[in-house]
């Protein structure tokens, strides 16, 4: 007998549809606990303020889809409010709660004020020191190093995403001025599916997301926007008062899929599978796009013939967990859509077959002749709008300087390649085995390390490790605005400024708005910018060494936002000059919303590339074959996302927000639980080959029996990190596009037992 969709009673290995869904989690009361703004934001709220405050224009510089534009209130000297911005249409006048914790951010009592250092690593033995104190120890350490191996490759620098505003680039020019050094490269977040979409298109590039309410079918694949770009989300609302049919595919059950027609859970990583056999339908339906993968594609017929020979959808049903008959009817309404869109989420792509993974989705809408449509297209991400100078970033390296004799290079998704010396270079190490890295690399060995806008011991894999390779380093710099556990294993920490106290300049990666970021109020306590610590640093070092250090000794960041403009930034945004800005946002002048709208792709051939020759040379299937999961090596699948309120360490420590985040929890189902014994609320030992935590249990079948879910947040109160649990193990791609593969993140497992 063919069974319904929404009479499906296994959620594990089934789909069901948003109305079932609603009345189950009503009678669990869970219902209440949703906020009503996200299961409905029908509009929002102006606020009048009264009084005369000086207004100020911002933009939130996190690693976050939204990148909100926003306006800052101040009155002497004072940030006392902010707000979203209402010209931008993207986040029209709202922020989300994290945005909204900003003021307490900048003022919080427990902001590191003053440079400091640490009287044995780790003690917590702190002694206020003046810059001038941490700038001389600073360079002598660099001088000794130079003297001792010859070069400053003993050097090197760990930074990511923790302010993706453009000077910040100046801490990697920081490096440059001083000589070749040693780089932490890649990224942890999305190179697996950069590569992919790169394989495929030949960039990775999305449509703008606003035009989502064009959409007639959306598939959510793997994301979570409800939590993680809640300002995207009125835009599906929209979309789905068009008429638009919402899916939303995830190993979990979220807040976006309380918001879907239709919610199917797939077992993790095993979403190419999925996409594989509803390609197989569409193939043996016809319903792919004649004049697409004719005229703009290469490689079709060797994707039909995979197709036919090794895909069937039962394989993909027993393999994907989702039943044949859901693979069918979603294949189906997909292809027939007009326009089609799936939104792929970095969540399935931190995988050992990540990069695989989304190779198989962007082939279903290149089949199905949505790539280049507007409303349509395969939306993962882009960097159209980042065409900036990077001046902060170009710095000569001192003459004479001496560095890898080898033909690394610095390879970023922002940027432009960062060629190295005639002769040398700098040494390049992969940034998702950090502490593997530091225990082993040689020649020299890494002696110091300087830390920004990054918490490694927060959001680098295999901790224990990391502790025992902080152990071996001869000097720990980390620049940062609060007391996090790599500082705690740091010597001397610098205070940074909060973006209300610098000029920059932010783009997004997802919608298409460039906002001006203003310095609002003065420095607090002695924070000082990135920008400014390399200027004091070189001053410091030429004043040790004449020569040593070539960084421009410019303290004032509006000096150096100013250098980032060009002119062909002012002509896509439609502006004069960067002062344009102080009006507010500008959005980029698109010919089309759709990316890819003219059909000329960036692959050799200039087609989208079913069958890539540059994959194959990266070790890669030509064709987005099918690639094992990673074996399990333990009783659970142990997941961790990102938590609602935070985003990696940062929002969860600030003390308004420990109402959202009281402490944190294990999430498990219900019947495993019984398995084990374990209760509600019952005090747990998760643990595996890497570490182990302890924590509260807390039961939901929103997770399924063979899931571990607990969110990535620093907890100042509890001592809880989850990269006790997670490893170092490589994904499949990324080496393409930023220099070093990504980390199995989801690919992890552990057990479980009271404690």
């Amino acid at each position: 007998m063919k069974k319904e969709f929404d009479k499906t009673e296994e959620a594990s290995t089934c789909p069901f549809n948003r109305r079932g869904f609603l009345k189950g989690i009503a009678a669990a009361g869970v219902l209440a606990s949703i906020p009503a703004g996200i299961l409905r934001a029908q509009a929002w709220e102006r606020i009048q303020y009264e009084g005369e405050y000086d207004i100020f224009r911002n933009a939130c510089p996190r690693n976050c889809y939204d990148t909100c534009s926003i306006k800052s209130y101040v009155r002497n000297n004072v940030l006392e409010f902010i707000e979203g911005a209402q010209e931008s249409t993207f986040t029209d006048g709202a922020l989300c709660v994290k945005g909204y914790a900003y003021p307490r951010r900048v003022y919080s009592p427990d902001r590191i004020k003053y440079p400091m250092r640490q009287i044995g690593r780790g003690t917590g033995n702190w002694k206020r020191i003046s810059w001038d104190e941490a700038m001389t120890e600073i360079g002598e350490k660099i001088l000794e190093m130079k003297k001792k191996d010859g070069s400053l490759l003993g050097m090197a620098l760990d930074k990511y995403s923790g302010n993706f505003g453009i000077t910040h680039y100046g801490v990697e020019g920081m490096m440059s001025s001083l000589g070749y050094t040693s780089r932490f490269v890649g990224t942890p977040c999305w190179p697996a599916g950069i590569d992919a979409q790169n394989f495929d298109m030949g960039n990775m590039w999305c449509n703008d997301p606003e035009d989502l309410v064009k959409a007639k079918f959306i598939i959510i694949w793997g994301g979570n926007p409800a939590w993680n770009s809640v300002h995207t989300m009125k835009f599906i609302y929209e979309a789905q008062e068009r008429g638009a049919k919402l899916v939303v595919i995830d190993p979990l059950l979220t807040q976006t899929a309380a918001k879907a027609d239709l919610y199917v859970r797939v077992k993790t990583s095993q979403d190419g599978v999925l996409a594989l056999g509803m390609a197989r339908h569409i193939v043996d339906k016809g319903l792919y796009n004649k004049e697409f993968v004719e005229s703009y594609s290469k490689g079709f017929d060797d994707f039909v013939e995979y197709l036919k020979t090794s895909v069937t959808v039962e394989w993909a049903a027993e393999q994907s967990g989702v039943p044949a008959e859901a693979i069918r009817q979603i294949a189906e309404d997909y292809a027939k859509a007009d326009p089609a869109t799936i939104w792929v989420g970095y969540g399935l792509q931190r995988h050992v077959n990540g990069g695989v993974n989304v190779r198989a989705i962007d082939a279903l809408a290149a089949m199905t002749g949505n790539v280049g449509k507007e409303g349509g297209g395969v939306r993962y991400g882009h960097l159209q709008t980042w065409g900036f100078n990077y001046n902060a970033m170009v710095q000569k390296q001192p003459e004479g300087s001496v560095g890898y004799l080898g033909k690394d290079k610095i390879v970023s998704e922002f940027t432009a390649e960062q060629e190295g010396g005639a002769e040398y270079a700098d040494r390049t190490i992969n940034i998702n085995k950090l502490a593997e890295s530091i225990l082993t690399t040689n020649d020299p060995p890494i002696r110091m390390l300087w830390v920004a806008c990054k918490n490694p011991f927060a959001q680098d894999f295999d901790r224990p490790k990391l502790q025992k390779a902080f152990g071996t380093l001869e000097k720990v710099i980390v620049v940062d605005q609060f007391f996090n556990e790599t500082v705690q294993n740091a010597d001397i920490v610098l205070p940074t400024t909060t973006l209300f106290e610098e000029y920059t300049v932010n783009a997004s990666y997802w919608h298409y708005w460039l906002s001006i970021n203003e310095k609002a109020i003065p420095e607090q306590y002695e924070a000082r910018s990135d920008l400014q610590i390399a200027a004091m640093l070189s001053k410091k070092m030429n004043e040790l060494e004449a020569g040593s250090c070539t960084f421009p000794q410019i303290m004032d960041t509006k000096v150096w936002m100013e250098k980032e403009f060009n002119d062909g930034i002012y002509k896509l945004f439609g502006i004069r000059k960067w002062q344009d800005l102080r009006s507010g946002p500008q959005k980029a002048k698109l010919t089309s919303s759709a990316a890819w709208h003219e059909k000329k792709f960036a692959t050799p051939s200039g087609k989208y590339e079913f069958s890539s020759d540059l994959a194959a040379e990266y070790g890669h299937t030509r064709l987005p074959e099918h690639k094992s999961r990673r074996k399990a090596y333990d009783a659970f699948r142990v997941l961790t996302p990102h938590t609602q309120f935070g985003l990696h360490s940062q929002f969860v420590n600030i003390d308004y927000m420990e109402d959202f985040n009281k402490e944190p929890f294990v999430y498990m189902h219900p019947a495993a639980a019984r398995a084990r014994k374990i209760s509600d609320g019952d005090m747990v030992k998760v643990f595996n080959k890497v570490g182990s935590v302890t924590v509260k249990a807390k039961l939901t079948n929103t997770v399924a029996e063979d899931v571990l879910l607990m969110y990535e947040a620093w907890f100042k109160k509890a001592n809880f990190n989850v990269q006790n649990l997670v490893d170092d193990e490589s994904s499949d791609m990324g080496t393409f596009k930023t220099g070093a593969p990504g980390v199995a993140i989801h690919d992890q497992f552990a057990d479980i037992a009271k404690a």
